[in-house]
């Protein structure tokens, strides 16, 4: 089909407790294994901050952590909501590698360089 498509994933979910999050990040993991060459840029909102935190150990089923790790792998670009991450007491936490930490102003430019914007 030819052009690159720019897509934005805007999680709010924390990573456990709903699939809203995990269900976000298989969509934009399997778009990026389409034939259809894809851009995908996954800013983390609310509760979903906590997606980008290293060393989850989830009990059983999905890992939320990983399916980040291997988004940025992919060449995924990451953010974290600078007020959400305050709000939460996260600003000095350490984060899987490759994420950082974003601005409204990211989110802003982000939405407006976006083909579609999918919010989960």
């Amino acid at each position: 089909m030819g052009n690159e498509q720019t897509l934005l994933f805007i999680l709010n979910d924390a990573p456990y407790g709903s699939e809203r999050s995990f269900n976000g990040l298989r969509l934009a993991i399997n778009l990026n294994e389409q034939e259809i060459k894809t851009n995908i840029m996954v800013f983390l909102m609310s509760d979903a901050v906590s997606c980008a935190l290293p060393k989850q150990t989830p009990g059983e089923g999905y890992h939320v952590q990983q399916m980040l790790e291997i988004l940025l792998a992919q060449g995924a670009k990451v953010k974290l909501c600078k007020t959400c991450c305050n709000a939460r007491g996260m600003s000095e936490l350490p984060l899987i590698e490759g994420a950082e930490i974003g601005t409204l102003d990211d989110l802003s430019m982000w939405t407006l360089q976006a083909d579609k914007v999918v919010c989960f």
